[in-house]
């Protein structure tokens, strides 16, 4: 293991990052990457024990945290830092169906946000991919850490403040609830950083009506189905990923499957047809703004689009659009928000009508203006 707290590169106004990772190939090349960026790596770790201790040491402004390690694995130190010194975290997780479930459990303790490794030869594809690295460096350290972390906060007071917490306490129950909306109605919910609690809690709180949902998440291709998993596990809404020619109904909703954009194609009888699209044009992929503007062009029912947390302007775009076709549209609220960035650009186009805390979100998408 390798423990460094000397400052390594960076301006005098840069952030501060510990690198943590049981490769000492990867620390370096992790950090080698971030201090040619002008980040300042001000420590390394290479376990989740060692990790406490160093950011204890240097309080960084954020820690890159690998998820499976000998000893102390990065579950337990995210729970841990949380507790002890709370920190952002943005995960390295592998890019499988397994690194995607363990991420989403870190999510839940209070990591921020995940990086997802690339398959093949590590030091092409992480450097290949050095800038969204950064970038998602960057976005991490700009976090609501009270937003982060509130979930797992509120079952640790369920629980009588064990916290201790497993995949079958944490899970969200499905909301039994039901709604009269008027028509059939299409609802698009777009989401980056933050946004996997975050459409979980909105999902699982959702009343059941005539109501059918497409999800813009942005995260990679391995993780989008399992996210689809675990939404259909936590709320009342048949959810799966989608596939080119996917067609949903009322109670059905889609997850836009990462590495392409989702379009809705046709809408008919109550009934949604998707496209899968891999037009690289956009700045993120899937993109909330592709979804929103394909809506906003042919469904010519009732139409609600969200905007829920993330990092940059992805849906501003597409929330214009669906309010000009006469949809209702939603945003988080900054209070509530782990990045308040994309809520507040779709703000800022004027094309939103309503701004809700979170937990409001799901009771405004059936029920019409709070």
């Amino acid at each position: 293991m390798s423990r460094t707290t000397d400052r390594r590169g960076g301006r005098d106004d840069s952030l501060r990052v510990v690198v943590v990772d049981d490769s000492p190939f990867m620390r370096g090349l992790i950090s080698d990457l971030l201090t040619d960026a002008g980040v300042a790596v001000v420590g390394e770790a290479g376990d989740g024990a060692e990790a406490l201790s160093v950011v204890a040491e240097t309080r960084p402004d954020v820690v890159t945290m690998d998820v499976e390690m000998p000893g102390m694995g990065g579950l337990e130190a995210v729970e841990r830092l949380m507790d002890e010194t709370p920190t952002p975290v943005l995960m390295l997780s592998a890019h499988t169906a397994e690194g995607a479930e363990v991420t989403f459990e870190a999510l839940e303790r209070g990591a921020v946000d995940f990086f997802s490794k690339p398959g093949g030869e590590v030091s092409t594809g992480v450097s290949r991919e050095s800038d969204r690295l950064v970038e998602a460096v960057r976005s991490v350290a700009g976090a609501d850490l009270a937003a982060a972390t509130r979930d797992r906060r509120e079952r640790e007071a369920a629980e009588g403040g064990s916290g201790a917490t497993t995949a079958s306490a944490s899970a969200p129950s499905a909301s039994t609830a039901t709604a009269e909306v008027d028509g059939p109605l299409t609802v698009v919910i777009g989401a980056s950083t933050g946004g996997p609690n975050a459409v979980e809690r909105v999902m699982g709180a959702l009343p059941m009506a005539d109501c059918r949902v497409v999800i813009v998440q942005h995260m990679p291709e391995a993780f989008t189905s399992r996210f689809a998993d675990r939404l259909d596990e936590a709320s009342a809404y048949d959810v799966r990923e989608a596939s080119d020619g996917a067609r949903i109904g009322s109670g059905e909703a889609l997850v836009a499957r990462g590495g392409s954009h989702t379009r809705i194609d046709s809408y008919r009888s109550g009934r949604l047809r998707v496209k899968l699209d891999e037009d690289d044009s956009q700045s993120v992929t899937p993109a909330a703004d592709v979804t929103m503007r394909s809506a906003a062009e042919v469904v010519d029912g009732p139409l609600v689009g969200v905007v829920l947390t993330g990092m940059g302007a992805d849906a501003s775009e597409g929330i214009r659009a669906m309010a000009d076709a006469g949809a209702r549209t939603i945003a988080q609220s900054e209070d509530t928000c782990v990045i308040y960035g994309m809520p507040k650009r779709a703000v800022e186009t004027g094309g939103v009508d309503e701004v809700h805390d979170l937990d409001d979100v799901a009771g405004a998408i059936v029920g019409g203006e709070a």
